[in-house]
């Protein structure tokens, strides 16, 4: 049982929640019961440690500690002190994880000849990205592109937000906006840059071949020298009066748009 929160093992936890150190150990925090769940399911190769409250051990026996036992992961009871000093949040929820940072490459994901992608360009904000990556997950992308210029995924709020989707799917970042969109090109998939100014509303977007959403900054959209690289500029139709979506939801919108258009293999 660990019970100093102020000992060193805790202090390295927490540091996770800082991109530098994330950097530097190719690691990351992991927490809340879903996100914890979703990694054992799904990465449990990359889990370093398990951190769970004794109430919590309990209660996620079946859906967490189990499988994580099985897969033969390290797991430690922590009293609720000792939780709150690792996480990033001031409700854990009793249980987190460190888990080994995974990159995937673009040369992967365009080898498995995707039908549905995201490229999330100037994405600042951690809530809408973990949000993509989440709405991404559930219309069946193929796999989500951050740029450089984006939010580093790994950020504990971006994880959060992905809800374990972040496990589900590739996510390949670092990229460079005008190389990606060269490469896609050259691969046959066609670009539909999402922005306010595009005239072609979504009912009548071509979605019926391979594609990217090119999803630009929360704030400016996207540049228009951006705009200009893309097959078309799509926008999602306001009927009412609200004046936008924010782009969390115009994602969400597009790619289930596509979802009901592109045959997935």
């Amino acid at each position: 049982m660990l019970t100093n929160p102020n000992s060193d093992r805790v202090r390295s936890v927490r540091g996770l929640a800082q991109r530098p150190v994330r950097r530097r150990t190719g690691r990351f925090l992991v927490e809340g019961p879903q996100g914890v769940r979703e990694a054992v399911r799904y990465a449990a190769d990359r889990v370093v440690d398990i951190y769970l409250t004794p109430e919590a051990a309990a209660r996620y026996a079946a859906d967490i500690v189990d499988p994580a036992r099985a897969a033969g992961l390290w797991l430690h009871e922590a009293t609720p002190e000792v939780l709150a000093a690792m996480a990033d949040t001031d409700a854990p929820q009793g249980v987190l994880a460190v888990v080994e940072t995974h990159h995937g490459s673009l040369v992967e994901v365009l080898t498995a000849r995707p039908s549905l992608l995201v490229f999330l360009t100037h994405v600042r904000d951690p809530g809408n990205a973990g949000t993509v990556i989440r709405g991404a997950d559930a219309a069946g992308a193929d796999a989500v592109l951050v740029s450089s210029s984006s939010v580093d995924i790994h950020a504990p709020k971006v994880v959060r937000s992905t809800a374990g989707s972040l496990f589900h799917l590739p996510i390949v970042t670092g990229l460079d906006v005008e190389a990606t969109l060269t490469t896609l090109a050259a691969h046959g998939i066609r670009t539909l840059a999402a922005d306010g100014a595009g005239t072609t509303l979504l009912p009548d977007a071509d979605l019926t071949t391979a594609h990217c959403w090119v999803m630009g900054n929360e704030a400016w959209g996207l540049p228009q020298g951006i705009r200009a690289r893309c097959d078309d500029v799509v926008r999602v139709p306001i009927r009412g009066k609200a004046e936008s979506l924010n782009l969390a939801m115009a994602a969400t919108v597009c790619l289930y748009a596509s979802a009901g258009v592109v045959r997935f293999s």
